[in-house]
Order: C-alpha cells, then sequence, then structure tokens
C-alpha cells in the first residue's frame, strides 16, 4: 500500500453532542428531500439562473433550502457558524472548534433537467475533518447519517464495505477535462468502468454504499464533499489526497476507494 490503512486516530466528540448532530441533520435532511422531489425538474424556466456558465446553475430551491438549513442551525447551534454554496462562510467559520458545511443541492444541473442524480448535503467538521455527515439521496428515498465512531446507515440499515479488486468494477469521477480522459482510458484498460454523473456527494456515497470501488475528484469545493466524506471513512473506505496520503477532507484532489482498491486507481490518477 501507498497510504496508511486508516487515518489518524481523532478524538470522539461527545457523545450527546453527536446524537443530537445526527437527530438535527437528519430533520433537516428530509425537510430537503421533500422540497427537492416536489420540485425537480420544474425550475428550467422559472426559478433558475446561470451563474459562472450556461451549466452552473443556482435555483430558489437552492436559496431556500439554505437559508433554512440556516435558520434551524442557528437556533440549535446559536453561535456556530455555517459555511454553505450560495451565502459563503460566517464569521470565524475557519478558526471555530466547529462549523456546519451545507450543499443545498449538489449536481444542480441535473435537478434543473430532472435527472435523478441530485443531492442534500450536511457536515458537522472540526479541526480532525467530518464529525456528522448526512446526505439526502431524494430520487432514490434514501437518507445515508454517519458519525465519526458511529458507522454508517441507509434508511437506517447498516452499511460497511467490503475490500475489492477494482477489475468488473465502477469508479464514480468528477474531474477536470483534461484529467478525465487520461484516467478513463487507463481505467478501461483494467477493465474498470468509470462514471460521471455531476454530483460530488453522491459520486463519493457510491463509494461508501458499496456500488463503486472509487471516486476520484478534482476541483471541488468542501460543502461539496464533507458531508458524503464522513459516510465512506465510517463505512470502512480509504479517504486520501492526490498524493495518496490518508486526510478525513482533503483539498484540491480526493481519492475514495474501498481497501483493496486504492494502488490502482492512484496509478491511473498519477498516469494522467
Amino acid at each position: 500500500m501507498t497510504v496508511q490503512d486508516h487515518p489518524p486516530v481523532s478524538r470522539a466528540p461527545e457523545p450527546g453532542l453527536l446524537s443530537r448532530a445526527l437527530e438535527v441533520a437528519g430533520r433537516l435532511a428530509n425537510d430537503a428531500a421533500e422540497v427537492i422531489t416536489a420540485t425537480a425538474g420544474r425550475e428550467h424556466h422559472t426559478g433558475a439562473v446561470q451563474k459562472a456558465n450556461p451549466f452552473d446553475w443556482v435555483t430558489d430551491t437552492d436559496r431556500t433550502l439554505e437559508r433554512h438549513t440556516r435558520r434551524v442551525l442557528a437556533a440549535e447551534y446559536p453561535g456556530m457558524p455555517v459555511v454553505g454554496e450560495e451565502y459563503g462562510a460566517d464569521d470565524g467559520a475557519g478558526s471555530a472548534p466547529y462549523r456546519w458545511v451545507v450543499d443545498p443541492v449538489d449536481g444542480t444541473a441535473n435537478y434543473v433537467a430532472g435527472f435523478p442524480w441530485y443531492a442534500y448535503s450536511l457536515a458537522l467538521v472540526d479541526a480532525h475533518g467530518p464529525v456528522v455527515g448526512v446526505i439526502a439521496d431524494p430520487s432514490r428515498a434514501q437518507i445515508y447519517a454517519a458519525a465519526r465512531g458511529r458507522g454508517v446507515r441507509a434508511n437506517g440499515v447498516p452499511v460497511r464495505v467490503r475490500p475489492r479488486e477494482t477489475a468488473g468494477g465502477l469508479v464514480c469521477a468528477e474531474l477536470s477535462p483534461d484529467r478525465a480522459a487520461g484516467f478513463t482510458r487507463q481505467a478501461a484498460a483494467a477493465h474498470v468502468g468509470v462514471r460521471v454523473l455531476g454530483s460530488a456527494a453522491l459520486a463519493i456515497t457510491q463509494v461508501a454504499l458499496g456500488h463503486a470501488v472509487a471516486a476520484v475528484l478534482d476541483g471541488f469545493r468542501e460543502w461539496d464533499v464533507a458531508g458524503a466524506a464522513c459516510l465512506a471513512a465510517e463505512a470502512g473506505a480509504l479517504v486520501v489526497d492526490g498524493a495518496g496520503n490518508a486526510d478525513p477532507l482533503p483539498t484540491g484532489v480526493m481519492i475514495v476507494a474501498v481497501p483493496g482498491a486504492l494502488d490502482d486507481v492512484l496509478g491511473w490518477w498519477h498516469g494522467t
């Protein structure tokens, strides 16, 4: 192996904090799932506007869900900062002991088009990485939840990954065009399928669920990956940076893999 089999041990937050954070985050994820399900594919000609380019969307749902999330968290955790895609970071978010990180609709272009691959992502993060992560997957009527040291549950059912080789498996990739072609070519030569579907949170979540052997991402932001990174780590997947170093919340490049698959995926990444 080119990386530690397990990341460094981090301190466990107070159990009451974990339980309450899971309850609050789960409630917000259920709220979000209801709104997203009711509105997906209906905002293309109404509440959706383009941001940086014609494929970068923000919708009324993005803004409404983030405002709702912030209101609830401000009431439940006064003074604890929030970092969100639509409204940025609260004062002190970079130095606070804990911060909430939210992406109200991850995969907004899919949501606008009605393509069923989008998610709500919420995480509680401390200096050691994600503490709690909850992902709502409305198209599959699933809520995935994890907390440090407590494992992962999908609609209440425990989930754990098993070691696998890469051959015959799937890798979820969210890569810039200049890296995607080379990576896909090398994976295909090793008899591995690459799927690029437009949601970083769901790409990582597929590894936590055992549906994919790995996920490879670049050019992401913290809110895209924090919740799903918690799921992956608690399910027993390996989370590393682009150099293969264990990191619970990498920046720049993130590779998430089931045990047994990481070396192959790192090799393809470094060969691009």
